[in-house]
This record gives C-alpha cells, sequence and structure tokens, in this order.
C-alpha cells in the first residue's frame, strides 16, 4: 500500500465509520447525474484526498460520494483522472488500490464514447465486453516480481455482463454490446485512425477506462464498463466531435445510465465468493 493510499482510506474510514463498500462507479464525462438516488450521502472532495484526480477537464465534478442506494452500499467517482492529463498511465492507481482496500468487490466503469459502428448512433449505451489497448502503455510495467502477469481473458466480467442485460430488460433501456478502442487523446481520432479502429474489430473509441480495467484486474476487483456514445468517429457518418459535444450529450444519456445503475443494483445475481484485494501496484 502506498502513503497516498494509506492515507485516504483512513480519512474516508474517519467519515463513513465501520461500512464496508459492495460497489464502486466511476463516472465519465457529463455523467454525474447517474448517481441521484443515494441516501445519506457523504460528498469527499478529491482534493482532501491524496493521490485522486486534481484535473480541471470540464464535466468532472472531481469528489467522491459514499453512501446506500437500493440496499446496498456504493461510491461514486465523479470524475476520473486521464493519462492525456499527466502523462502517467497509472494516473487512476490510488483511487482504484483505495476502493479495494475499503472493501469493494465490484467496480463498474463508464465513459463517453465515439462510435465506429453505423448502428451504434449518439446516446447509445454499450456494454463493453473487450478493448483493444492500441496506446501501448501498460500500468503494471514495472511491477514487482511476476505481479504484472494478469490474465485478461475475462477483463470485462461475465457474471456482472449477464447482469447488466438482464438488468436492462428490467429498466426499458437498449444495450448494446461492443469493443472499445484506447487513445491517449487529449486530441481526438483522425479519420484515417477511426477507419483503422473499425477494421481490426473497434466498435467504439475513447480516451479513458482501459487502465483502470488492468490495474482493477491486477487488484482482483470484478469490472464491468458502460459506454454513453456522444458522437460518430470523424470522418464516419459524417462526424466530426468535440468536447462541447461529448459533455452535452453525455448528459442526456446520462438518464438512461441512471435508469441503467438503479437497475442493475435491484438486479439479483448468483452468489460469489469473497475476494480480496490480491496485490497493490507499488
Amino acid at each position: 500500500m502506498t502513503s497516498a493510499t494509506e492515507t485516504s482510506v483512513q480519512i474516508i474510514q474517519s467519515r463513513i465509520g465501520a461500512m464496508t463498500l459492495d460497489y464502486a462507479f466511476v463516472l465519465g464525462t457529463g455523467l454525474g447525474s447517474a448517481m441521484d438516488g443515494v441516501e445519506n450521502p457523504i460528498v469527499i472532495p478529491y482534493e482532501d484526498l491524496p493521490g485522486f484526480p486534481q484535473g480541471d477537464v470540464s464535466g468532472h465534478d472531481g469528489k467522491l460520494v459514499i453512501g446506500t442506494q437500493d440496499g446496498a452500499s456504493v461510491a461514486y467517482m465523479l470524475g476520473r483522472s486521464h493519462y492525456y492529463e499527466t502523462g502517467d498511465v497509472r494516473t487512476m492507481a490510488v483511487p482504484l488500490e483505495t476502493l479495494a482496500m475499503l472493501g469493494v468487490q465490484n467496480l463498474v466503469l463508464t465513459n463517453a464514447a465515439g462510435s465506429v459502428k453505423a448502428d451504434l448512433y449518439p446516446r447509445s449505451l454499450v456494454l463493453l465486453t473487450d478493448h483493444i489497448n492500441f496506446n501501448g502503455p501498460n500500468p503494471l510495467v514495472g511491477a514487482v516480481s511476476d505481479g504484472g502477469f494478469v490474465s485478461m481473458s475475462d477483463a470485462y466480467d461475465p457474471r456482472l455482463m449477464r447482469r447488466f442485460k438482464r438488468a436492462s430488460v428490467g429498466a426499458g433501456v437498449s444495450l448494446h454490446e461492443g469493443v472499445y478502442m484506447w487513445f491517449t487523446g487529449p486530441s481526438f481520432e483522425t479519420p484515417a485512425e477511426v477507419k483503422m479502429a473499425r477494421t481490426l474489430g473497434a466498435d467504439l473509441v475513447g480516451m479513458s477506462t482501459v487502465p483502470e480495467v488492468i490495474i482493477a484486474r491486477r487488484l482482483g476487483l470484478r469490472v464491468a464498463a458502460i459506454s454513453i456514445v456522444t458522437n460518430f468517429g470523424a470522418g464516419f457518418q459524417g462526424g466530426n466531435p468535440s468536447h462541447a459535444e461529448t459533455r452535452e450529450i453525455a448528459m442526456q444519456g446520462a438518464i438512461s445510465l441512471r435508469r441503467l445503475l438503479r437497475a442493475f443494483l435491484k438486479t439479483k445475481e448468483d452468489a460469489w465468493g469473497i475476494k480480496q484485494p490480491s496485490a497493490l501496484l507499488r
């Protein structure tokens, strides 16, 4: 455990007492309203937590909200840090380590993404089934001993995916499936890169999530991820993305995402064994 992780855990525990967290959700650009409905919320600004995101990208509220929702104890990260802000592929390591040490076993990541598939139109919700790390940087580079050799065969947990699909039916929310390709950003992809992504089997392109999934799997967390399509990729279906468009469409899509997340918490899944974090990154 790093000193930043240890300090953040202590600060959070001093405010939530003996509560053990069941689920954690990371809300991407413009998606903060998806957490509406948390009871007795405890709000902790990121600036109070060492190692948590300190960026100023619009659409990210920069706070941790902990409470209960539909019978579960939950933590919502309103905003994340990106590789393009810091140049550090492990920029989300401390927040994820902290959540793991607070008992989180199930992590749900959300993001705003560009579509490179004709039937994944803006405002669509897409359940990620896999990813392509086009960038190359890996947050486990430098892990001690053999700690970096983490299997990614089921990076996106099959049981959580089944649960989300059942929840979407109950919530009356259309939920597509797709593969996400990670680009560094902050510039958007070129039309040639979008064409390449389609050729390589991607359905979506974006600037986050993949390093978080890799870190989370190292920590033994079960992961699911939902993208809100905010635009078509450059040169595809007339796509010409901008950050303002991303933020605006994501905020509109957050209504459906909120319904889906609430339905997910209410949807029961087969019991599974408790698994503690297997390792910390540093």
